[in-house]
């Protein structure tokens, strides 16, 4: 048990600015073993986007305000980690034309134009997209267990989608100071099992409340599929980067489909 309590305040720490007992390290093994709880992660960071969300929309009773303000504490309570991917694949892909230029310019630590474009769209649909599946005509315990629920499963869904990458595509960085090294080397059924239950518990709770859920699935499995295609065609695998950039697509296309499920079906 304090072994997996370990493990799980090691995904804690990498993945998260939540400060963690000072015990934990960045034990490769650890990390390795840490992908497990990445989905599980994903239910902190939604829960926490809930709570400032319904908190801030009583106190200043504005949908809008109530949104950034939930976005900001995702991006703080993360540290931008997954953003950042986002950022980077941005301008390494848009201005790289091989595999050893992207590379280059993705561990370029300054933001090129690409970059910046790409997260001023990504936060303007994200926030639009999040504006129209919250209904703030609910009653108050509702519009909090809603808020929760859709929040946790969004972060959830998002980073199995992001992390199942790993289990089935080379990572292609040589160098031992990437970030993600250390959990891009092996992974046992164990991890995979567990970032499958983790991603996957919310969505299947709420599908229980509605069948149209479970099509949520489609999108990110185009998603997955397109996005290994073309890591693959351009670097030959997948670096840290480029699972935060799926992360942050998949969360987008999550509220978008849900848009459209809701309008259609």
């Amino acid at each position: 048990m304090k072994k997996q309590l370990d493990i799980f305040f090691t995904a804690l720490m990498f993945y998260t600015r939540i400060p963690c007992p000072k015990n934990i390290t960045h034990d490769p093994t650890y990390l390795n073993k840490a992908t497990r709880y990445f989905p599980l992660i994903g239910w902190i960071v939604g829960a926490i986007g809930a709570i400032v969300f319904v908190g801030t929309y009583k106190l200043f009773d504005s949908v809008e305000l109530s949104i950034l303000l939930s976005l900001v504490a995702n991006i703080l309570t993360t540290g931008a980690f997954h953003e950042d991917g986002f950022a980077d694949v941005c301008d390494g892909f848009g201005g790289g034309w091989t595999k050893e230029k992207i590379l280059k310019i993705m561990k370029d630590s300054a933001i090129g134009a690409y970059g910046a474009i790409g997260l001023v769209l990504l936060f303007a649909i994200k926030f639009f997209a999040i504006k129209e599946v919250i209904d703030t005509d609910w009653n108050d315990t509702l519009i909090f267990f809603e808020c929760l629920m859709t929040f946790i499963m969004v972060h959830a869904l998002s980073r199995l989608t992001a992390i199942s990458i790993i289990f089935t595509t080379e990572y292609v960085r040589e160098d031992e100071l990437s970030k993600s090294k250390p959990i891009a080397k092996q992974n046992t059924w164990k991890e995979i099992l567990g970032a499958i239950i983790f991603g996957l518990a919310p969505l299947t709770y709420l599908i229980f409340l509605s069948w149209k859920f479970v099509f949520l699935l489609i999108p990110l499995i185009i998603l997955r599929f397109f996005a290994i295609r073309y890591f693959k065609k351009w670097i030959g695998g997948y670096t840290g980067d480029c699972l935060g950039a799926v992360q942050q697509l998949a969360e987008v296309i999550i509220y978008l489909s849900i848009i459209a499920l809701w309008n259609f079906i």
